[in-house]
């Protein structure tokens, strides 16, 4: 039990067992049942009404006496748990948000979440499962609480604030992904946000189909309509019934990514360092040298520039990142053989 708790309890027991021991000493002095419950009332609570009957005896002077000091005692006693109470929660907030702050400040690298509605929590939810550093951003104390009662770092405000996007360390950030319900919220949030780091890739959720080119035009990489994505499923559902039965069989696998994972395939990104015997090697030879152990499925140059099914006859540079797809196994074995930078692990991916 916690401490204060611990003391709140045992004030409350001392002190009703002090009423209960002062009226039973009152009703033995000969005392009736009422005239003893007014007499410890007014004594304990420093009414000072004066005494029902006369305290002429030594004895029951010095009984009224302990029950003053045994009954504030246990009152004061008490009222300071409560305060403990109440000063431990105080403490511990601030030390809690203290140390958010330090967590934020140390991340590199990390995604920001701008709403923690249903989007923001789906995301949140696949982003700690592949343990990728996040912050999130909500104004609504409820949704705060909530997400911090998961364990994940939040940073309170409206993220239209440019204060509260430096705070969660945009400039340090690789992606921001603003998933709001307001597509005048997220432009804003866009245009802040490309304005404080012009290298950030920006995800958007946009609710209206025209508000797609005024994220575009506000800077955003990406723009996500979950009306747009929740009518294409239905279309596929329509007519390709059985491909998605198959894809979601067993236990409701969500997406290809698990059914990948369930066949022990994975897709990672293999970063080419400088000291890679694969730089100015085409993709063709990489295939080769891997001697069957993955396909390529993409190929993102140093600029960002991504290209899907790259031809064999690219040529790889420093800095380039492939996205290659295989056995669980083979593809770290290649990784090291090559003095190759796993970036990222997928189990399974679409593309």
């Amino acid at each position: 039990m916690n401490s204060s708790l611990k003391r709140i309890l045992t004030g409350v027991i001392f002190f009703v067992i002090t009423l209960v021991a002062a009226v039973i000493g009152y009703m033995l002095a000969g005392w009736s049942l009422l005239d003893a419950i007014y007499m410890v009332v007014i004594t304990v609570f420093g009414v000072g009404y004066g005494e029902v009957k006369p305290i002429t005896t030594p004895l029951l002077r010095i009984f009224t006496m302990l029950v003053i000091i045994a009954g504030t005692s246990s009152a004061v006693y008490t009222v300071s748990g409560f305060l403990q109470l109440i000063t431990e929660g105080e403490i511990k907030k601030a030390i809690g948000a203290r140390r958010m702050i330090r967590e934020i400040e140390t991340l590199k690298q990390h995604v920001i979440i701008c709403g923690y509605g249903r989007m923001g929590q789906i995301l949140a939810r696949r982003l700690a499962e592949a343990q990728q550093p996040f912050v999130i951003i909500d104004n609504d104390s409820d949704r705060a609480a909530k997400a911090e009662a998961l364990g994940y770092l939040v940073q309170f405000g409206s993220a239209t604030d440019e204060a509260i996007l430096e705070l969660a360390g945009i400039t340090r950030a690789k992606t921001l992904a603003t998933v709001l319900p307001d597509d005048a919220a997220n432009v804003f949030i866009t245009l802040t946000a490309r304005s404080l780091h012009p290298d950030l890739i920006i995800l958007a959720r946009g609710e209206y189909p025209s508000t797609e080119r005024k994220l575009k035009q506000a800077g955003a990489d990406q723009v996500v309509s979950p009306a747009a994505i929740g009518a294409l499923r239905m279309a596929h559902l329509i007519t390709h019934p059985a491909a998605l039965n198959f894809l979601e069989q067993g236990d409701g696998l969500p997406n290809l990514n698990e059914l990948l994972a369930r066949i022990d395939v994975q897709i990672d990104e293999l970063a080419i360092p400088p000291r890679s015997d694969l730089v100015g090697a085409s993709i063709g030879t990489v295939e080769v040298r891997g001697q069957g152990a993955f396909i390529i499925v993409a190929l993102r140059r140093l600029d960002g520039t991504t290209i899907i099914h790259p031809g064999r006859e690219l040529f790889l540079h420093e800095g380039d990142t492939l996205v290659v797809m295989g056995h669980r196994g083979d593809i770290p074995q290649f990784a090291r053989l090559h003095a190759l930078k796993r970036q990222m692990r997928y189990r399974g991916a679409t593309f």
